[in-house]
């Protein structure tokens, strides 16, 4: 194995300390309830593994919520008849769901371009009907798969009675509920990033970014490329079933819903706005939406009113009738304008932002008298 470089080990590092702290620095912009950090957490895994598919291979699929909604149904499966244990339904859930994306990826990858795009759509909502009309002895249809006091759960009965209430998942026997289950789903986000980290830089990792930039040069070079695509396929679908396993713990509710096409659509924006290929950046990405959907969809008038209430009277009014269609209900509107506007002027996403300003603070010192002079030319030898 590569050993990491002191770069790579500050960005883990770094990456690390910011997610373990976010219920600190989160708390002023009204994020930091477990809910939505578990959430945030949740998503980022999905955005990182749909990443390795998307950013390093460049084939986008439309199609990630099928494994997200697989890895869903599995750990539901588990928990009702196996144990309420978190651990062996994640578990369930990754192998799953990467049997299935094996399969959905072995057809897909047969074709490229928007070719894949379609078909791996074409298998996401094949998959969709099949959980909400078809497979409803499995699925429970658009009620949705729950837990109940009825299920048999054989594992835990073997080790002694069930717990009484309601049934809720656990982990060695404490639940998962609050800043527990968030620091849970934290740490299965730093090790999907770690892994991340590990593939991007590792030969492997090099070869899905030769791929993605001429694959068609690559196999003239004598290189079979598909054995890779399709492996960047199954792990990106074992993070997307990690992500629906975690979702599943944490709300232990599994829906048709979660496999809609627009789920789908939800992943790639989370990664574009981040910024495709990079690391950091779909987890950033797959935050600011998440962030958009549950606090400016909060905000009501109200809160307008006492937030514009320093402005003269009717000026105020104004501005709460013009902001009030970007937030709340309108909060898709906001998050539109975001989108143009980083597609427009950042194409590389939030971190070719960062990149350009950091550019900014590294940029030499024109006025060093080291700058202009000409490097030293060798003399011929005589």
């Amino acid at each position: 194995m590569l050993a990491m470089s002191r770069n790579d080990i500050l960005l883990f590092l770094g990456f690390t300390i910011a997610v373990l702290a976010m219920p600190i620095w989160l708390q002023p912009f009204g994020a930091a309830y477990p809910d939505l950090l578990q959430r945030f957490m949740i998503f980022g895994i999905f955005a990182v593994g749909f990443n390795i598919l998307f950013g390093l291979t460049g084939y986008l699929s439309f199609g990630h919520a099928a494994f997200f909604g697989v890895g869903s149904y599995t750990a539901v499966w588990s928990f009702k008849l196996l144990s309420l244990d978190a651990i062996p339904a994640m578990l369930f859930a990754i192998a799953v769901s990467g049997v299935f994306a094996l399969v959905i990826g072995y057809l897909s990858l047969r074709r490229s371009g928007i070719y894949f795009s379609i078909l791996t759509l074409a298998f996401a909502q094949m998959s969709y009907n099949l959980a909400y009309s078809v497979l409803t002895p499995i699925t429970n249809g658009e009620t949705g798969l729950q837990l109940t006091l009825a299920d048999p759960r054989h594992v835990d009965r073997m080790f002694g009675e069930a717990m009484p209430g309601q049934p809720v998942p656990t982990l060695l026997g404490q639940s998962l509920g609050g800043f527990a289950g968030f620091y849970f789903c934290a740490g299965f986000l730093i090790i999907a990033f770690f892994i991340a980290q590990r593939i991007t830089n590792s030969p492997f990792g090099m070869m899905l970014k030769g791929i993605k930039s001429n694959q068609t040069r690559m196999n003239y070079t004598g290189f079979n490329t598909k054995p890779y695509t399709l492996a960047a396929f199954v792990i990106s679908g074992m993070y997307a079933g990690l992500a629906g396993a975690l979702l599943a713990v944490t709300d232990p509710l599994a829906g048709a819903e979660r496999m809609q096409w627009t789920a789908s659509g939800e992943v790639v924006l989370m990664t574009i706005l981040g910024g495709a290929g990079t690391l950091v950046g779909p987890v950033i990405g797959a935050w600011l939406i998440k962030y958009f959907e549950n606090i400016f969809s909060a905000i009501n008038e109200t809160i307008l009113a006492r937030f514009w209430d320093f402005l003269p009277d009717g000026l105020d009014h104004a501005a709460v009738v013009v902001s009030s269609k970007f937030v709340g209900e309108g909060w898709f509107l906001t998050l539109g304008l975001v989108f143009v506007l980083i597609v427009v002027f950042l194409p590389g996403g939030i971190m070719e932002g960062v990149r350009r300003i950091a550019h900014l603070f590294n940029r030499p010192d024109k006025s060093s008298p080291s700058q202009g002079k000409a490097a030293p030319q060798p003399q011929p030898a005589e």
